[in-house]
């Protein structure tokens, strides 16, 4: 969230320095809007990371329950599986 929010803000603070002329607002504006954006990849890189994860310990476990009979497992696993699915799909790096 903070780096999203460090993204707008050098956004707004170059474009107040490229209204007014004010160099010094234009490359803060612009180190803050870099800064902010390498925060966002870094979370998203972990977040997808994370889910990659969830993923495969899923599918571990729902094979697992698949061998011994476990149902509830293999349904853990299943659940598991989804959920770092959808985090990886929320964190796709673009």
């Amino acid at each position: 969230m903070s780096g999203q929010f460090h993204s707008v803000k050098g956004n707004i603070v170059e474009g107040l320095g490229n209204l007014t002329g004010v160099k010094s607002w234009q490359q803060s504006g612009k180190e803050e809007h870099a800064a902010g954006e390498a925060e966002l990849n870094a979370a998203k890189a972990k977040g997808y990371a994370e889910g990659t994860k969830d993923r495969a310990g899923g599918y571990m476990q729902n094979v697992a329950g698949a061998v011994t009979g476990d149902k509830e497992q293999q349904a853990r696993g299943n659940v598991r599986n989804e959920h770092g699915q959808a985090q990886q799909e929320i964190n796709r790096p673009t």
